[in-house]
């Protein structure tokens, strides 16, 4: 498995946990017995989130930079 699919498939994963945090967290606010942690909840995969769309949204300009893939081989 290269870089770009490892990337793409612990970005598929967290966006999960990001889903199942938001909704964990919805829950919790529905009881009005909330605990500042659950709000913080969602914030862990979210900065994760960021930083692996951010990896792959560079991973095409590095790859073209350095010459490897592209059109044509």
């Amino acid at each position: 498995m290269n870089w770009n699919n490892w990337f793409r498939q612990v970005h598929r994963w967290l966006s999960i946990a990001f889903t199942l945090a938001v909704i964990v967290n919805i829950l919790v606010m529905v009881q009005e017995k909330s605990a500042v942690w659950i709000g913080l909840l969602g914030l862990l995969p979210l900065g994760l989130l960021l930083v692996t769309g951010l990896i792959l949204f560079v991973l095409p300009y590095a790859t073209k930079r350095r010459g490897v893939g592209g059109i044509g081989g």
